[in-house]
């Protein structure tokens, strides 16, 4: 979207954390380590999820919370101060029966206020006095009943969910006090540098507990949201309805709104196609470090899109034409760390999860992204030529 394009390395970042955030808080996710204290009785997975959806959701919840970010390693962001969401942070959540949300967390980074309810979501970043808007997509869901699922309807769901994932049994567990169950979903194949997926919620009334995002072979999670104290009750208008500071600045990041230019063009597919129809030379290797190339089209009449491999695992290129502007993708990460690609010189975005590269070469400018090591993802770059 053009919008992205316009923002910082860092504001950009500082967005797609806080959908993270804002995905957790807004149904009122936090993680606590266990402390020993009352656990439900063990019941099949399915069981447990019937259960929890059976109940009805509290009035409202007021927690502490601890946001953890281990996303990006020492250096990856060239010493930028970032804010509360890039270096993790404390703070509170609040949440409205009705939909309405605040998260405010507190650091010496910079603090961080996130507010939404069902038709806008707004983050306000004091580091940078800047408040982000976005209008959210309307709801599709009916709430003409609220009976639950049946529990072969659950069986059907967990059985295609479990073609691709492995999901562990319903754990018992207690949470910042509070019995819940932990279910643990881990990809199957093609999951690149994703581990697992954690998620617990209340025993009591199935409210989510638990949310953490965790890289192969760490025990340690890349993103988390940790609740320290939970209460449940109403929650007052003047603790959601929270207004950032009059002279922020305001970026306002649309809605499902208007098409970018060009946008509206149908996509060219297949690769003569879209060597023919592209205003520039078209690479597109067959494979990258072994992905063989499934996909390949031209989007917008100026962009083209590469995919390699399968799942989480795949790889993403994409290649337009250079110009000397920064508005575009490979402009929005200019100003993170140098890695030389034989000669070329490119900007590398490394962090558990996965890395991103671009650089520009014979007019024209390229953006590797995947969920692989820096090594690989450089080596790959090597062979767009």
């Amino acid at each position: 979207m053009s919008y992205l394009r316009r923002l910082s390395t860092r504001s950009l970042i500082v967005l797609l954390t806080a959908v993270f955030v804002v995905a957790a808080g807004g149904t009122a996710l936090g993680v606590a380590a266990t402390g020993g204290g009352p656990t439900p009785p063990p019941k099949p997975l399915d069981q447990a999820i019937h259960d929890a959806l059976a109940v009805g959701h509290p009035d409202g919840v007021t927690a502490r919370i601890q946001f953890t970010n281990n996303l990006f390693p020492s250096g990856a962001l060239l010493g930028q101060a970032g804010s509360a969401l890039m270096s993790g942070a404390s703070g509170r959540l609040w949440l409205t029966g009705d939909g309405r949300g605040r998260i405010e967390l507190q650091s010496d980074a910079g603090d961080v206020q996130i507010v939404w309810n069902t038709t806008e979501v707004s983050v306000y970043d004091a580091s940078s006095n800047t408040v982000y808007r976005a209008n959210l997509p309307a709801s599709t869901s009916s709430n003409a009943s609220n009976n639950p699922p049946a529990l072969a309807d659950i069986d059907k769901v967990l059985s295609e969910i479990g073609m691709h994932w492995a999901l562990s049994d319903a754990q018992p567990t207690d949470i910042a006090g509070q019995p819940a169950y932990a279910v643990s979903a881990s990809p199957k194949h093609d999951g690149g540098l994703l581990g697992s997926l954690q998620l617990a919620w209340d025993a009591s009334n199935g409210t989510p507990l638990r949310v953490g995002v965790y890289a192969q072979g760490s025990s340690t999670p890349v993103l988390e949201l940790t609740v320290t104290d939970i209460s449940y009750g109403s929650v007052a208008a003047s603790d959601v309805d929270v207004a950032p500071p009059t002279g922020a600045k305001v970026v306002d990041l649309g809605t499902n709104g208007t098409p970018e230019s060009g946008s509206s063009q149908p996509a060219v597919t297949g690769l003569a196609a879209v060597q023919a129809a592209a205003p520039f030379t078209v690479l597109a290797p067959d494979s990258l470090v072994g992905l063989p190339r499934r996909d390949v089209r031209l989007v917008g009449g100026d962009t083209v899109l590469a995919l390699y491999g399968e799942g989480l695992g795949g790889i993403a290129l994409v290649e337009r034409k250079s110009d000397t502007s920064t508005t575009g993708v490979d402009g929005v990460l200019s100003n993170l760390p140098t890695v030389s690609l034989d000669g070329l010189t490119a900007h590398e975005l490394a962090t558990q999860l996965g890395t991103v590269l671009t650089w520009k070469a014979g007019g024209t400018s390229f953006v590797l992204a995947g969920s692989l090591p820096a090594s690989a993802a450089e080596t790959a770059a090597r062979a767009v030529k």
